[in-house]
């Protein structure tokens, strides 16, 4: 298990599985660092990610496009509300932008027949 930061110092992000076979890790858990005393952290969310290929391992997680998507829908809403800024529009833009890359990436490994399978 591996913890990483986030910046924020009222919580932690634990990795709870090793990388796959592409490199990067599914389960993932966002807790608490702030605990009264013998209270164990509390646990926010628990995110598991796609594992494998849909073709090869069918759907059996998340996507980061996933999260992107409720990333973005927060910052929008925030942008709407009383206090808009100039950090989140960037913040909304920069995660705009990814999403949008992502979903390139995507429509090109549909073109080349290799969407949803473990081939470059």
């Amino acid at each position: 298990m591996r913890v990483i930061s986030s910046g924020n110092p009222n919580t932690c992000i634990k990795i709870l599985d090793k990388p796959g076979d592409g490199g990067a890790s599914h389960v993932y858990e966002v807790l608490s660092t702030t605990k009264l005393e013998n209270d164990p952290a509390v646990l926010y969310c628990s995110i598991k990610f796609q594992k494998g290929p849909i073709r090869e391992a069918g759907v059996n997680g998340c996507h980061q496009e996933d999260l992107l998507a409720i990333i973005i829908d927060r910052l929008r809403s925030f942008q709407e509300g009383p206090f808009p800024c100039r950090e989140n529009a960037f913040a909304l833009t920069k995660c705009e932008e990814a999403m949008h890359w992502l979903n390139h990436r995507t429509a090109e490994r549909t073109k080349r027949g290799v969407e949803g399978i473990t081939k470059a």
